[in-house]
């Protein structure tokens, strides 16, 4: 039977452990006992379901300093940083199980002395939901959470790059004792993920690359069913330029190379007016050689490992692709000499042109492009030069222009100033090749369900 090796890409892709791969007739199991529970999943109501996934809450908090160390090890994120993320991950988790069953409620949309019309929210059935591994807890938790809450009943996989944390996340959910059928996970790449997504689902939720997306979308329209997809992002920041630089460089440098610069929905392209390029240039560059890189176990390191090799292989691809057609490296630009593993010196790039690798594809590491303008037409054009449109950042101190060009961004989510869309009652998803449905929220909560018009009359 094929196995998943785990390995730690900080320490030079020491082996942390192996899991079987899932073969098609397991798979064909646990989709077959999901279609059986899901019946009596979705009668309890959102309430009680809500109420009985708080046992799940609770054994989540027991194993929180082992789901951050697995973490750190499987993929090279601080460990400082994965602390603080699980932290804020867990209050996403207890109000999506508090808010949930409000945002789900029937909604009267009309009344008289005849009858009542509602608007009743019922759950898909059985979901095929699909993650990657940057944020290997939180995924699974945007995921799961609010597909149980709205009804639905989950067979999951995680990706092969953190299959212990897959385990893991089994271990938990076994000690909540949840009912039997509503939760079960499959093992392996991409080709097990397509095989689940070929039985017999009700719905398709997935995290990942527009590629991977596309192809699961096509699955989806062959079959039929709804599907809800979160996928890749090259977002701009916008520097105007009557901002103070010392005010928004701290901003900037966490927007981009947090998580290693591994984050879909974090500045990819910077834009900075002609006039303050030069001076946010220099403290860019002057912030980013002093980070600490190195063992991501170490609460002092900044900025740890990436999650494999191919990822360093891709990012050397394309940093190389922008050098040859004239980008100058302000720093980094290589693989750091004394570290052994996936590491990748912070980068920053100017001179940057729209035939570059690192403008037109996503760069899912810690390479930041920059490119000067001279108007705010100009910056608008610009910043949707993209197949992408996840996100955005405006800064200005002038907040007419800032909201001006906000309108005009193609993009799902957008921050102006110190904005900070990430709050639990926000939807997120994106535009164009970023996918399409939303997450969170009312609306997001609301996108797992079908809904149905109840008109009665006496």
């Amino acid at each position: 039977m094929a196995t998943l090796i785990s390995t730690n890409p900080a320490k030079d892709y020491q082996k942390l452990g192996s899991v079987k791969v899932s073969t098609l007739s397991e798979i064909k199991k646990k989709v077959a006992l999901a279609n059986q529970a899901k019946k009596a999943w979705k009668e309890l109501g959102a309430a009680k379901r809500a109420q009985i996934l708080k046992s799940l809450y609770k054994a989540f908090k027991k194993h929180y300093a082992e789901m951050a160390l697995l973490t750190t090890r499987e993929m090279g994120r601080p460990i400082s940083e994965t602390l603080g993320d699980q932290a804020w991950d867990m209050s996403y988790f207890g109000q999506f199980l508090s808010e949930g069953p409000k945002y789900l409620q029937d909604e009267v949309t009309h009344q008289d002395k005849k009858g009542i019309h509602k608007i009743v929210y019922e759950p898909y059935g059985t979901t095929a939901l699909i993650v990657p591994w940057n944020f290997p807890f939180a995924n699974w938790l945007w995921g799961v959470i609010p597909t149980l809450v709205a009804g639905n009943v989950v067979v999951f996989k995680h990706s092969e790059e953190c299959p212990l944390m897959g385990k893991l996340i089994d271990k938990i959910m076994a000690e909540a004792k949840l009912p039997k059928g509503i939760f079960s996970q499959v093992y392996g790449d991409g080709k097990v993920g397509e095989m689940l997504a070929n039985q017999p689902v009700d719905l398709i939720w997935f995290t990942g690359s527009s590629a991977v997306g596309k192809k699961l979308f096509a699955i989806s329209g062959q079959k039929f069913i709804k599907s809800v997809m979160e996928l890749g992002g090259s977002n701009p920041a916008v520097v105007f330029d009557d901002v103070k630089v010392d005010e928004i460089v701290d901003g900037l440098l966490w927007g981009r190379f947090a998580n290693c610069g591994q984050v879909c929905d974090c500045i990819k392209r910077l834009l900075v007016h002609e006039k303050v390029a030069k001076e946010l240039v220099g403290r860019l560059k002057e912030k980013l050689e002093k980070l600490v890189i190195g063992d991501p176990e170490d609460k002092k390191t900044q900025i740890g490992s990436l999650v494999a090799k191919r990822q360093v292989d891709l990012l050397k691809d394309q940093v190389t692709d922008a050098v040859k057609k004239g980008a100058k490296v302000i720093t980094g630009g290589k693989e750091p000499q004394n570290l052994k593993g996936a590491y990748y010196l912070p980068t920053l790039l100017t001179n940057i042109k729209p035939n570059m690798r690192v403008w037109q594809e996503e760069v899912f590491g810690p390479v930041l492009p920059m490119m000067a303008f001279k108007t705010e037409a100009e910056a608008v054009k610009l910043a949707n030069e993209t197949i992408y449109g996840l996100g955005a950042k405006v800064y200005s101190k002038d907040l007419k222009r800032a909201r001006r060009v906000a309108s005009k961004i193609q993009a799902g989510c957008i921050d102006i100033n110190q904005g900070n869309h990430w709050l639990s009652c926000n939807p997120f998803g994106g535009y164009k090749a970023s996918g399409m449905g939303r997450e969170h929220g009312r609306i997001g909560f609301q996108e797992l369900t079908q809904v149905k018009v109840v008109a009665e009359e006496k």
